[in-house]
């Protein structure tokens, strides 16, 4: 089955989510929450069984816990990674430990929520990873001028020379060619790339949008890749 064919059946089915919680009646109370909001779930009581689960039967999600027996929520995470799978994670970590979310992050993972939670708050972040995964990918090489980027390997050229583009630019300028003459706001950015769920008042984007240019347009000042819709946002017109 092609990856499409595999996105056109997984629209038909209920979306699953596999959750990887250790406490019985933390896993049960997970369950039941998710099954009334209409997905299947599976349960993992530990991080073996939980690669066990990802390789027979992959989820759509995967609500992971951080402390874990036989194989922690980082490990997990770690080796889902390194597997290739693009399974979007959220991660459970207890409250102020701050060093886990950032851990989990860098590992890979798309989100956390802090113990104790409530469902609701759960879900809708679930929700919201589901509608980003979902979202067009960009390609794995993207030309345009005397561009070349290879978003697989991180790398980046102009005119032959190598571009030195950080892994924000990449991810931003992903994002606006995965998206290719559409307009795409500053809201859309500071969430996708981002990751802010609540919107600060702020210039990051208008300031990483100038980096970039600096670095990809012929002339930064009169830009004809990564163009400004004024009031709105930016397109790409590469």
């Amino acid at each position: 089955m092609t990856r499409d064919e595999t996105a056109a059946s997984g629209r038909d089915r209920p979306r699953k989510v596999l959750v990887v919680e250790d406490d019985a009646a933390m896993a049960i109370a997970l369950r039941d929450g998710f099954r009334f909001e209409g997905y299947t779930v599976d349960v993992a009581r530990d991080g073996e069984e939980a690669l066990r689960r990802t390789a027979e039967s992959p989820p759509d999600l995967v609500v992971l816990d951080v402390m874990l027996p036989r194989a922690s929520g980082f490990d997990v995470c770690r080796e889902l990674r390194s597997r290739g799978s693009r399974v979007p994670i959220i991660m459970l970590t207890a409250r102020g430990q701050e060093i886990d979310k950032i851990q989990g992050l860098k590992l890979g993972a798309d989100d956390y929520v802090t113990k104790p939670f409530s469902f609701l708050e759960l879900a809708a972040r679930v929700e919201a990873v589901l509608r980003r995964a979902r979202s067009p990918s960009p390609p794995e090489t993207a030309v345009f001028g005397n561009v070349t980027v290879d978003f697989h390997r991180g790398e980046a050229s102009r005119g032959g020379a190598p571009l030195d583009l950080s892994a924000r630019e990449l991810a931003l300028l992903g994002y606006l060619i995965a998206r290719r003459g559409e307009v795409v706001s500053r809201e859309q950015l500071l969430r996708a790339v981002w990751g802010y769920e609540s919107l600060p008042l702020t210039r990051t984007v208008d300031v990483h949008v100038a980096k970039l240019r600096r670095k990809i347009e012929p002339d930064p000042v009169k830009p004809t890749f990564i163009v400004t819709v004024h009031g709105t946002g930016y397109r790409f017109a590469g």
